[in-house]
């Protein structure tokens, strides 16, 4: 089974430098990843948040954002449960692969895997 290495939470924002200058300073987070569409703030601990405005690449924005271990076995699992895959597995060009599904409370799950480092 996948082994969950990280979970993040996305919230969508309509003013990402907006957003993402609020947050910094009423959390004191810093900048990990800015993809234009999304940006990712975090700590040394290890905690992130990301915001975005309009998922580059899915065709919905996600409610969380959770990185495994093996992205195909939990893409199995998922299928396995019967979920609607939303997003079919991708390697994105921005050094992930990923899928998205459709949980049964309507919850759209990011689950990806970094494959190219950086």
């Amino acid at each position: 089974m996948a082994a969950v290495n990280r979970v993040v939470p996305n919230l969508v924002v309509s003013d990402l430098r907006e957003a993402v200058a609020e947050h910094q300073a009423a959390l004191g987070l810093t900048v990990l990843m800015d993809h234009g569409w999304i940006v990712t703030l975090g700590d040394e601990d290890g905690h992130q948040l990301s915001l975005m405005t309009r998922d580059a690449t899915g065709p919905a924005n996600p409610a969380v954002s959770v990185f495994v271990d093996d992205v195909d076995d939990a893409l199995r699992k998922v299928q396995e449960q019967g979920l609607e895959v939303v997003h079919p597995r991708t390697d994105e060009p921005w050094g992930v692969t990923r899928f998205f599904y459709r949980d049964s409370s309507g919850n759209v799950i990011n689950v990806g895997m970094h494959t190219i480092a950086g």
